[in-house]
This record gives structure tokens, C-alpha cells and sequence, in this order.
């Protein structure tokens, strides 16, 4: 199939997301929030909910605000691509810490043990929509207060899904990963390139 489009956009903040895209070689502009909207709200959780449904439906919110925003700001059309990441034990959804208590707290319960790791992308365009829904595994190994401590203390696990970063000194702890590092990092790259096939996207 021919290559019907030669960029996308990239609703989202995250460098990591761009960085990853780029390896792919895919073109792209960043089509992000304007002061005027609620980001953060999307990411409301629902109570009973599962964190794979979670993270899909995050995922699909912000894709409807972002295509909202192209409309919006009249640019022209390519496909949106969003994405949203996040840690859970059992069924327990770990965010982006709130604080540097909430971020021991969390830190705490991965330590010693496995999670998953749930990354949902989407691309959009009018009314088409395609989702993919990746899970990774990662085992921590066990871990002292003052390692958790130092780690909080360089900043690095704030605005991040369960308080850390695999492309970090955290790394350090993972004794063992089952899955896509990509997707760990924010951006499933295999699922992401299927479904920019899937649109005709040239990378």
C-alpha cells in the first residue's frame, strides 16, 4: 500500500515518546495542551476498574482531546498518535507520585517483587480510531530505604508512572524484564509501527 501520509502528530509531553518515534523514523510535530484544558484530569482513575481498561481509556480520552485540539487550531491533516503508561501490582494502579512520600510508598511495594507495566498507544484521525495495548513484566530486586531515598532525592521519579524510569539509575534494580523496553520507556515501538503501517504512514 502506497504511503498515504508523510507525518503524524504527537500529542504528547513525554521526550522519551519523541525520542522513541524518531528512532523509528518517523516524522512528527508535537501537538500538545493548551493552558486552557485539563490534562491532568483525563487521568482520573474509576473505581473498580482494571488497569489495562485504565490505561486504554486514558489513552483514548486524550486522543479525543488532541484531535479536538487540531480541529480547534485549524492544522493541517495527519494522524494523531497518543499514548499513556502505567505500573500496576495485582490490580493496584501505581501513577505519577504525587509527592516524596507517595513515591517511597511506591518504590516500597515494587521492591523485591514483579509488576506490569501497561502502555496503550492510539492514532486517530476524524472518526477512525486504532488502539494497541501493550504489557511488560519487570522484577525488581529487594531494596534498601536509603537507596529508595537517594533515588527520590534526585528528582527522577517524579512525573513518571510508578515513580521511576527504566532508561534511569533505576535500572539497576531491574533483575529481569518480559516484554517490550520500548513500552516500558512509554512507546511500544513494534505496536506503534503496526499500527502506522495499518495508516499508510512513510518511517
Amino acid at each position: 500500500m502506497s504511503a498515504a501520509f508523510d507525518f503524524i502528530y504527537l500529542a504528547s509531553q513525554s521526550p522519551r515518546r519523541s525520542q522513541l518515534l524518531q528512532q523509528l523514523g518517523v516524522r512528527h510535530d508535537l501537538l500538545l495542551p493548551g493552558a486552557e484544558e485539563d490534562a491532568e484530569g483525563l487521568e482520573a482513575e474509576i473505581a473498580g476498574e482494571s488497569p489495562e481498561t485504565y490505561v486504554a481509556r486514558v489513552t483514548e480520552a486524550k486522543l479525543d482531546a488532541a484531535l479536538a485540539r487540531l480541529a480547534a487550531r485549524g492544522l493541517p491533516a495527519a494522524p494523531v498518535l497518543c499514548s499513556d503508561t502505567t505500573v500496576a501490582v495485582d490490580q493496584q494502579i501505581l501513577g505519577k507520585p504525587l509527592d516524596s512520600a507517595d513515591a517511597f510508598r511506591t518504590l516500597r511495594l515494587l521492591a523485591g517483587r514483579s509488576h506490569r507495566v501497561i502502555t496503550a498507544v492510539a492514532l486517530g484521525l476524524g472518526e477512525r480510531r486504532s488502539v494497541a495495548v501493550n504489557v511488560s513484566l519487570v522484577d525488581f530486586a529487594p531494596l534498601r530505604d536509603e537507596q529508595i531515598q537517594q533515588y527520590i532525592d534526585s528528582g527522577e521519579p517524579f512525573g513518571k508512572a510508578g515513580a521511576y524510569a527504566i532508561q534511569s539509575q533505576a535500572a539497576a534494580w531491574i533483575s529481569r524484564i518480559e516484554g517490550s523496553y520500548s513500552g516500558i520507556m512509554g512507546l511500544p515501538l513494534f505496536e506503534t509501527a503496526q499500527l502506522l503501517r495499518q495508516w499508510g504512514v512513510r518511517f
